[in-house]
């Protein structure tokens, strides 16, 4: 028995050396590496369409001088929905005693929903974004409060009106619900174009279809009955804002790292930085430089 205890003991200790170890490693460890699977990270395989039996697709064109000359303040236009506000599955609208007023607000919100994603995707790369409220606010005061009065205006003159580089325009092309027993699905797609407030010209365009599916297959009668029901309650909304979220992602994932805009920003940042220790009298940090690697990003 005292033998056991011994190694039982030892055990012990060298399992915590190694968590000490480990534990005092992650405060010295260096920041600014190179991150790894950066351009793929979170974006669909086709593996992962067949697992999730998700036969959507992702399309982007890029423009030619689009490195030479990125945007960068983009303003992410209000989206127009497709459909006209109801909730449908199988194609049937279960919109029951809905006034028009009350469609108009769900085809906003359907279309709303999409264009944060994409908004959010894009302001957390190497762009300036122009927060969504700020453009609501300078539409609707110029009284452009649809889609064809948005198309109506010239993208130099947009890009006037909200201080930015370049525009992004929105569609929702698909956004329903489909169940058939032992199969349930939310099908959300998008088509955005990104256009230069400069001369007009197109720097990306991208579409994205998303087939959320739950399938659950049986044979036996009440297993048959049981899965249906599971199928249907999977059609819940947080379902469907993963969804609406990764239609974003998707799209913006394939819009490449600016590495201008990457090189700006960082030397601005620190051009300020070291212009605001000029000012004080005395620094409170040691001056010591770290180059930052974005070598990962520039493979994007």
């Amino acid at each position: 028995m005292r033998p056991l205890y011994i190694m039982f003991a030892a055990v012990t200790i060298l399992i915590a050396g190694c968590s000490t170890n480990s534990a005092s490693k992650y405060q010295t460890r260096p920041f600014f590496l190179s991150e790894e699977d950066l351009a793929t990270h979170g974006r669909k395989s086709g593996f992962d369409r067949l697992i999730e039996t998700d036969p959507g697709l992702t399309d982007y064109v890029v423009a030619t001088d689009y490195q030479e000359q990125p945007p960068r303040r983009i303003a992410v236009l209000p989206f127009v929905d497709h459909g006209n506000g109801e909730y449908i599955v199988d194609k049937i609208p279960l919109s029951f005693h809905k006034s028009e007023r009350e469609l108009d607000r769900w085809a906003w919100t359907h279309a709303n929903r999409v264009r944060r994603s994409v908004s959010g995707e894009i302001g957390g790369r190497e762009f300036e974004i122009v927060p969504l409220v700020a453009v609501d606010a300078v539409l609707a005061d110029r009284g452009i409060d649809n889609w064809n009065k948005l198309m109506s205006v010239k993208p130099e003159e947009l890009g006037r009106w909200l201080g930015a580089d370049a525009i992004v325009y929105g569609e929702i092309l698909d956004y329903d619900a489909y169940w058939a027993a032992l199969i349930s699905a939310w099908r959300v797609s998008a088509r955005i174009r990104i256009i230069s407030t400069r001369d007009g010209h197109q720097i990306f365009s991208g579409a994205s279809h998303r087939y959320s599916v739950d399938l659950s297959p049986a044979f036996d009668p009440i297993d048959i009955g049981i899965n249906s029901v599971l199928t249907l309650i999977s059609l819940r909304d947080l379902r469907l804002a993963r969804t609406e979220y990764e239609v974003g992602r998707e799209i913006v994932m394939r819009l490449p790292t600016a590495r201008l805009n990457v090189s700006a920003l960082q030397s601005a940042a620190i051009e300020k930085e070291r212009s605001l220790d000029e000012e004080s009298e005395a620094p409170t940090t040691p001056q010591q430089t770290v180059q930052l690697d974005t070598e990962a990003r520039s493979s994007h």
